[in-house]
């Protein structure tokens, strides 16, 4: 598939069939995550994969709170929760050939950690797309995020940005979306050239 049709057909999806995803093609699109850009390579995300009910009935009942559900998503076969650690890129800046041994925070006009590894679930929602299948990204309520990394042994120091379902949709989203509602801004309200 062309790039530019791989974006234009990149959505949310919201509900999902139970059929598995192919080995193969979760390992490529993993693969494209990994090839995600980083701050002096620090490579400071990880990919937490949980393929199949048992392991997603574990995820989502650490991850349940008095929150509404997304019972349609509930389906998806494997759910991919990126992770961020801060201490990966304080702990590269502050090697020789960077020159910031005091692991400052302070340095950091954005937390690249985080961006980094939105970079990352945006490859995956990509390559999801060009092998056929759809997709959601959607967040972890915060009083749920401890119980998820107890669940899964997950080390203090990474943080999950959210989480990637995936899989194959349903072929009607019965779920509607803002984008039904809202429509896309045009680029001219987007787009700024020369001059804010």
């Amino acid at each position: 598939m062309e790039f530019a049709e791989v974006v234009r057909r990149r959505k949310m999806v919201r509900t999902f069939l139970g059929r598995p995803v192919d080995a193969a093609v979760l390992d490529r699109i993993l693969g494209h995550g990994r090839r995600a850009p980083s701050a002096g390579f620090s490579q400071g995300f990880e990919f937490l994969v949980l393929s199949g009910p048992k392991e997603t009935a574990r995820f989502w009942e650490a991850a349940t709170s008095d929150e509404p559900v997304l019972e349609g998503v509930r389906a998806a076969p494997v759910l991919v929760i990126p992770f961020a650690s801060k201490d990966a890129y304080l702990e590269r800046y502050a090697e020789e050939d960077k020159g910031w041994r005091d692991r400052d925070e302070a340095r950091w006009p954005v937390p690249f950690w985080y961006i980094d590894a939105g970079f990352a679930a945006m490859l995956m929602l990509l390559s999801a797309v060009n092998e056929g299948l759809s997709a959601l990204f959607f967040g972890l309520f915060p009083p749920t995020v401890p119980r998820v990394k107890a669940a899964f042994g997950v080390p203090e120091e990474w943080n999950p940005i959210g989480v990637i379902a995936l899989g194959h949709g349903a072929p009607v989203d019965p779920v509607r979306s803002s984008r039904d509602t809202r429509p896309r801004k045009r680029s001219d309200e987007v787009v700024h050239r020369g001059w804010w």
